[in-house]
């Protein structure tokens, strides 16, 4: 993935990271970033499309 990771505020909504990066993280599309981070043991959106995680 070539793609430039850039910052993103906690409050952005899943359905929005998931249409943007190509993933399904099997989540409502409202929910929050922050909060998806947080239950899955992320500390950033980097770390958690480096997982591979989602499909």
């Amino acid at each position: 993935m070539n793609k430039i990771i850039r910052k993103k505020r906690s409050d952005t909504k899943m359905g929005t990271i998931e249409k943007k990066y190509g993933r399904d993280f099997g989540v409502r599309s409202d929910a929050k970033l922050g909060n998806y981070l947080r239950g899955k043991g992320y500390s950033s959106l980097s770390g958690l499309l480096r997982s591979g995680d989602g499909r």
